[in-house]
């Protein structure tokens, strides 16, 4: 079997890539309004197409993982992306621009039900491995906007999909070379959903899917709408993708160490003691950055972006303590299904609400929905012993 680090190197690399090419239009569209002479409302729809991608395409990239090949099917995602985001960078209309953004969004779609999979498969511990994980996934979403910003200001928006195309096929063929087929399957930590009472494992996941669906509104919202918040509430910035981007990345940044504090929470106190602490305070902040002005609205998204972020590491957290090895990546393709489904509702929710009620409306919702998730932590099973089966090691689970 390959080393079991390289492999997580290149899912870790990978989740940068995903929530990059996912997020590259929202400030790529800062430069578009005159190329296409369309206003921002109108351009930010055509990241429908591809969120609704990436919301459907989980279920059978997951089927695919558990009965194929996990490996094979994060080569497709590495490959595929790459090629779309050229393609996507060589639109000449409307029309291609939203195929482009679609295939983008069903390459990426691939990525967390079977990335994710694999990841737990590999990693001693479950709770650091998905925290570091997550790191990565908030890497990828802080470049986004600054490299976007960086190259649509200095290169024009085109190469700011061609680059990081360019650079997912060189990724792609590395690991091609470097991960063989028998990096298919990890089974270093697999938590076993039978020990547990059918109640618990059905209270458990229902929270989840509240979770999921109040918690994907919110993150897709609040990642698509943040660079325009920064450039209103900012004017100074107005104009320059390159200061909005900058600006946004630092805000990401603060995303980044939730996941690393919220990875390492979970290894050490059980599931509910983090996910109710976290989600105490989404609300309030989201709340406070829809009405914050000037350099407030950054020290508010900051603390927003780490309720949020912080959030998703607790929703995979709950798939690796309750589901078995064997079937955890269709389970996280229903979870990212539910999740990226729903989100692509964000799309026309901050076109509309932005467009009628300004931003502050958009907050209000989403505070709403922020709501929703800290009544599911409030339900979600305390378990003491959730401790002692992450601290189980894989010769141990071997022998069992």
């Amino acid at each position: 079997m390959p080393s079991s680090r390289r492999v997580i190197a290149f899912i870790n690399v990978g989740h940068v890539l995903d929530h990059m090419f996912m997020l590259i239009f929202p400030t790529a569209v800062l430069g578009m309004e005159t190329d296409f002479a369309r206003p921002y409302g109108a351009l930010i729809t055509l990241a429908l197409g591809g969120f609704i991608a990436f919301g459907a395409g989980s279920l059978p990239a997951g089927w695919l993982g558990d009965r194929w090949s996990r490996r094979n099917m994060m080569a497709v995602f590495f490959l595929g992306i790459g090629i779309a985001g050229i393609a996507t960078g060589c639109a000449a209309n409307v029309a291609e621009l939203a195929v482009g953004l679609t295939a983008i969004g069903l390459f990426a779609a691939i990525y967390h039900p079977v990335g994710t999979a694999m990841l737990v498969g590999h990693a001693e511990r479950v709770g650091r491995a998905i925290g570091v994980n997550g790191v990565w996934g908030n890497l990828g979403v802080a470049c986004a906007a600054l490299v976007t910003g960086t190259v649509t200001e200095w290169l024009g928006w085109r190469w700011a999909f061609i680059l990081p195309g360019l650079s997912a096929l060189a990724i792609g063929l590395a690991y091609l070379a470097l991960v063989p087929d028998a990096a298919n399957r990890g089974g270093r930590l697999a938590v076993r959903a039978g020990r547990l009472p059918r109640a618990v494992i059905v209270r458990a996941f229902a929270v989840l899917a509240l979770a999921t669906l109040c918690g994907g509104v919110v993150f897709n919202a609040t990642t698509l709408a943040l660079p325009e918040l920064i450039a209103e509430r900012l004017p100074r910035l107005a104009g320059s993708t390159f200061a909005v981007g900058l600006l946004v990345c630092a805000i990401y940044v603060v995303g980044a160490v939730s996941q690393l504090v919220m990875g390492r929470l979970i290894d050490r106190r059980p599931l509910k003691v983090g996910f109710v602490a976290i989600a105490l305070f989404q609300a309030p902040l989201l709340l406070m950055t829809g009405l914050a002005s000037g350099w407030a609205v950054v020290a508010a998204a900051a603390g927003m972006i780490f309720t949020i972020f912080g959030q998703v590491t607790f929703n995979d957290g709950m798939v690796a303590r309750y589901a078995g090895e064997e079937w955890r990546a269709r389970v996280y393709a229903v979870r990212y299904l539910l999740s990226f489904g729903v989100s692509a509702a964000a799309v026309p929710l901050v076109a509309l609400l932005h467009a009628h009620g300004g931003f502050e409306a958009l907050f209000e919702v989403l505070a709403a929905f922020g709501l929703l998730v800290l009544l599911g932590a409030g339900f979600f099973p305390y378990r003491r012993e959730e401790v002692e089966t992450a601290a189980v090691g894989p010769a141990r689970q071997a022998a069992e």
